[in-house]
């Protein structure tokens, strides 16, 4: 692994380049803050899958990716004068001392628990109105209500027990249920919400991350069903021609797989 020098030499000859990229390339000298947004959530969600598939040399790229993105951020912010690289690791360094009391203070904390209420509590006297301030607005729906739950939990508004947790998905299937007999399609979409918000509840009591656990079995599917597909076409067999149970034939091969 690379010193402490190496690892600051690496970063200056990114910065480097960053500046060249940016007076010579006529696709780097027209980005904006506003044209790199879509880039950096698709780079984001390139990390998460090579994370998924634990491949760290596509982690390892894939960071680098993120890393040129807040380099080029900064870039653009010292252009305008706003702030730059500096300012950037400053703000995250003063945050982390700031938040971090029981490291750089004179609090004791007792376990991770204590660390996040700590944290919720100092981001409220720092000027935050809502504890639910810090979640983004265009996260995932199922990301933004773990988050929601984790933030709230922060501050102690949350349940004791797993079992409190899974009876109130019971109480919340039962309710969604009703509604789906009624044939009511509003209520049924409002009580669904509720369950799914319970399911990411629950999972959190579990230590279950409800965006990879439902990745993984998209992935799982998305695998299986390729198997169909290619065996289908081995047999010379179009899928829209196939019976339900001549896929399932295969469908059933794929899971040993």
């Amino acid at each position: 692994m690379n010193d402490r020098a190496q690892q600051l030499k690496a970063i200056d000859r990114l910065l480097t380049i960053m500046n060249e990229l940016r007076e010579g390339c006529p696709w780097d000298k027209k980005q904006t803050l506003q044209s790199l947004r879509h880039l950096t959530i698709e780079e984001t969600y390139e990390l998460g899958d090579a994370i998924l598939d634990n491949d760290l040399t596509e982690v390892k790229n894939e960071l680098g990716d993120l890393l040129l993105h807040i380099v080029f951020y900064a870039k653009i912010g010292s252009e305008t004068g706003d702030f730059d690289i500096a300012d950037v690791a400053n703000s995250i360094c003063e945050k982390l001392i700031t938040r971090h009391p029981h490291i750089y203070g004179d609090v004791k904390v007792e376990n991770e628990e204590d660390v996040k209420r700590n944290w919720e509590n100092l981001k409220l006297k720092e000027g935050k109105k809502s504890v639910l301030e810090g979640v983004p607005r265009s996260l995932p729906a199922v990301v933004k209500a773990g988050r929601i739950q984790d933030k709230v939990a922060g501050v102690g508004f949350d349940w004791e027990e797993p079992q409190q947790v899974f009876e109130k998905l019971q109480e919340e299937l039962s309710e969604f249920k009703v509604e789906v007999d009624a044939k009511d399609q509003d209520k049924m979409e409002a009580e669904f919400g509720d369950v799914l918000f319970s399911m990411i509840n629950y999972a959190r009591f579990l230590n279950i991350d409800a965006e990879s656990a439902l990745e993984r079995t998209n992935k799982k599917f998305i695998k299986r069903f390729q198997y169909i597909e290619a065996k289908a076409k081995e047999n010379n067999k179009d899928l829209m021609d196939m019976t339900l149970r001549e896929m399932d034939i295969f469908w059933e091969e794929a899971k040993k797989c």
